[in-house]
């Protein structure tokens, strides 16, 4: 029944009603959001740059909200590839004939991923793959898992189905599916794709260096930015986006480009700035 009432609800039009709602200005309305919410999913405010709930303009300026300096250490270790967010590890491991294993028999091709994009799909076709799902009280900001350079960046449109668990073992390709952000950077590992999927009422995806890309200022369609800001490059660490209400982040590498750390697997929590892999090789641009 989850899964039907997915299918047969308006998701895009829901998520832009969301979207709107999330932007609210008015006093009552966004207080009433912000408190209800923060009760609910036992949000820690102590971890918050400003922990004042009311003080936050609308609910996306609190759902995207800053934290401490010194709430998430980034590792320093030469080598080390961190968590890009908070979250959970819904999957990770081999990405095996150029599939992405989802969940129980579920699984989607790189290609399609990458929105068909059989090129740049080829550098991972026996890489490495995690799949991290931000829950809602989780920190939404996405940050790089080790230094790179901006290369290429892809909005590919679809659907917007939820992104939990559930979901991800009832709905064939559903990463490959929903409406996602891939963009492409050039690290000392060789290159590396880091995908933004958009879910049901998530509101928006944005980048540090373009702002809003999802939902596009436009009729849906996939849209490769061709033409970039003249240099975009990130350390281990630095923000690079955000998503206005949650959901998944998918990073892939080479193959031999680095092994994940043996203790990983999937429901493993994450907190951004720890170790989850290490190169395969002493790098310290990495």
């Amino acid at each position: 029944m989850f899964i039907l009432l997915q299918q047969v609800l308006p998701q895009h039009l829901l998520s832009r009603l969301s979207g709107w709602l999330a932007e609210n200005r008015t006093a009552w309305l966004k207080n009433l959001l912000i408190e209800r919410f923060a009760a609910h999913f036992d949000v820690d405010m102590s971890e918050a740059a400003n922990p004042d709930l009311r003080s936050y303009e609308n609910f996306n300026a609190f759902f995207t909200r800053s934290l401490r300096p010194d709430a998430r250490p980034i590792a320093v270790e030469s080598g080390s590839i961190v968590s890009p967010a908070d979250g959970a590890i819904s999957q990770l491991g081999d990405i095996e004939q150029g599939r992405i294993f989802q969940a129980k028999s579920q699984s989607f091709s790189v290609v399609e991923l990458l929105g068909g994009d059989a090129a740049r799909a080829e550098a991972f076709k026996d890489g490495k793959f995690a799949t991290i799902y931000l829950s809602p009280r989780d920190y939404h900001r996405v940050h790089m898992p080790c230094a790179g350079e901006l290369s290429a960046q892809t909005y590919i449109p679809g659907d917007l189905y939820s992104v939990n668990q559930t979901t991800a073992e009832n709905v064939q390709r559903l990463f490959a599916r929903n409406e996602r952000l891939v963009c492409f950077f050039e690290t000392a590992t060789g290159p590396m794709a880091m995908v933004l999927v958009g879910a049901m009422i998530v509101a928006g995806i944005e980048t540090v260096w373009s702002g809003q890309v999802a939902p596009p200022p436009r009729q849906a369609r996939k849209i490769d930015y061709r033409e970039l800001p003249a240099t975009v490059t990130l350390g281990r660490g630095e923000e690079m986006g955000r998503f206005k209400l949650g959901s998944t982040v998918i990073l892939l590498f080479p193959d031999q480009a680095c092994r994940w750390e043996s203790h990983l697997q999937a429901n493993s929590l994450l907190r951004l700035g720890e170790v989850i892999a290490t190169a395969n090789f002493s790098d310290p641009s990495l």
